[in-house]
């Protein structure tokens, strides 16, 4: 049997893996070409996804102006809620029912994509909330046919959800972060448009980024596909399939741009060209993650942002404690991968160097702390807070923030090591201050 340069096969590992393509038009100016495309994909009734903020700035007013041009009955829903919960999340499914739309355009942060994504399930498939919820938080039932079309189009440069099927949200009762996962989530069209990125302060431009650095290198990193058990139908293959040729290809174009600009996007705002290579690294990291998927800093993430008490991330609107994702994974990355880097030192020291780290003299079993330090020197450089102590919490926390990532298993099963409740609380515990 011949195997995929890099990839040896294991006895009843998996032997193929799945490329799930998204269709992207990307570049200046792309938001004018919103209503051709939905009319395109036959909308002739779309609800128009934004948030309150988003949706007084320029890219809703083009997107608008272009559905419109193009005859298609147009109504803006501007409801999306910064960090979306399951009460958002119903809130906007309800509307989407209401309004028997054929056809979805989101203009906004992954948190408005996401909100749109869950809208039009809902709304094509009604059924009890937690029915969709990835297991064990919900049912994970899957999604049962295809969705309306969406158009996504993103204005920070980070997520990546245009491209990927995964809505994520807080789930309030279990006070951490799950999602729905399904390829029928994915959106039809991304609509990647950089100017889009001109404006954001650099707070919301230093989250995005490290959110972009976090798809790139968890999926680079992740279990590789080959030690994933061979399943018994294509149709059970998961989308979170673990590293593999395809996503790498992504993965490691991401994280050099992201080791070339992330700093200068973060320190100038008037730097074009920077906040235009972060934009394309956000869609490229998306792609990769959404054929190889996250692992454990973004199952941590999902309790730290669902159990922040006072911290308020600077240059974000409201006053409700808020640790922005990309902020609550980048927190936990450089304990992560001290502890992930024995499974492929190669890989952490590959992306090590991607992101700007000598690595000349570095040996594989420096590999943790090199990659870790240079992930420290851009944090340091962008001003992200100095672990989980500069975004309030403590040690005595630690159990709290280690049962809200164990109902994460999707995320943690694509870890290359075992990440079980001890290891949890090791990786807690370190990442509460770096420097």
């Amino acid at each position: 049997m011949l195997c995929c340069q890099g990839y040896p096969f294991v006895d009843g590992g998996e032997t193929a893996f799945q490329v799930d393509a998204a269709r992207v038009v990307y570049g200046s100016g792309a938001l004018r070409e919103v209503g051709p495309a939905a009319k395109e994909l036959g909308m002739t009734r779309v609800a128009l996804f934004s948030d309150e903020r988003v949706a007084r700035l320029e890219p809703v007013a083009l997107a608008l102006a272009s559905l419109r041009s193009a005859g298609i009955d147009t109504t803006l829903y501007d409801r999306s809620k910064v960090e979306p919960t399951d009460a958002s999340f119903r809130e906007a499914a309800a509307f989407a029912r209401d309004g028997r739309f054929d056809g979805y355009v989101s203009v906004g942060g992954g948190s408005t994509i996401d909100t749109a994504k869950a809208a039009n399930l809902y709304a094509t498939y009604p059924d009890d909330f937690a029915a969709y919820v990835n297991a064990p938080a919900g049912a994970g039932k899957p999604v049962p046919g295809p969705l309306r079309p969406h158009i996504a189009c993103p204005t920070t440069s980070g997520t990546g959800s245009e491209v990927t099927g995964i809505a994520i949200f807080d789930y309030l009762e279990i006070h951490a972060k799950t999602g729905i996962a399904s390829r029928r989530l994915r959106p039809d069209l991304a609509v990647v448009d950089p100017e889009c990125t001109r404006t954001l302060p650099r707070t919301v431009v230093a989250c995005s980024g490290f959110d972009v650095l976090s798809h790139a290198l968890e999926s680079y990193t992740a279990l590789p596909y080959v030690r994933r058990a061979r399943p018994a139908s294509p149709a059970q293959r998961p989308m979170s399939q673990g590293a593999n040729p395809f996503s790498d290809l992504a993965c490691v174009e991401a994280l050099r741009i992201l080791g070339a600009y992330v700093v200068r996007a973060v320190s100038d705002p008037d730097d074009g060209e920077a906040r235009e290579r972060m934009m394309y690294a956000a869609t490229l990291a998306g792609i990769g993650f959404g054929n190889a998927g996250v692992q454990v800093p973004h199952a941590m993430a999902y309790a730290v942002a669902g159990l922040a008490r006072a911290y308020h991330a600077p240059e974000y609107p409201g006053h409700e404690p808020l640790v922005p994702h990309g902020m609550a994974v980048i927190v936990n990355t450089p304990s992560v991968v001290r502890f992930t880097a024995e499974t492929s030192p190669e890989r952490h020291l590959r992306a090590a160097e991607l992101l700007g780290a000598d690595v000349r003299d570095a040996t594989p079993g420096e590999a943790g702390d090199v990659l870790g330090e240079r992930l420290e020197a851009l944090m340091r450089a962008t001003a992200m807070p100095n672990g989980l102590g500069d975004v309030g919490f403590a040690e005595r926390d630690v159990p709290a923030l280690r049962e809200g990532t164990l109902p994460q298993q999707r995320l943690l099963a694509n870890a290359p090591r075992a990440t079980g409740a001890d290891a949890l609380d090791a990786l807690f515990a370190a990442a509460l201050r770096y420097w």
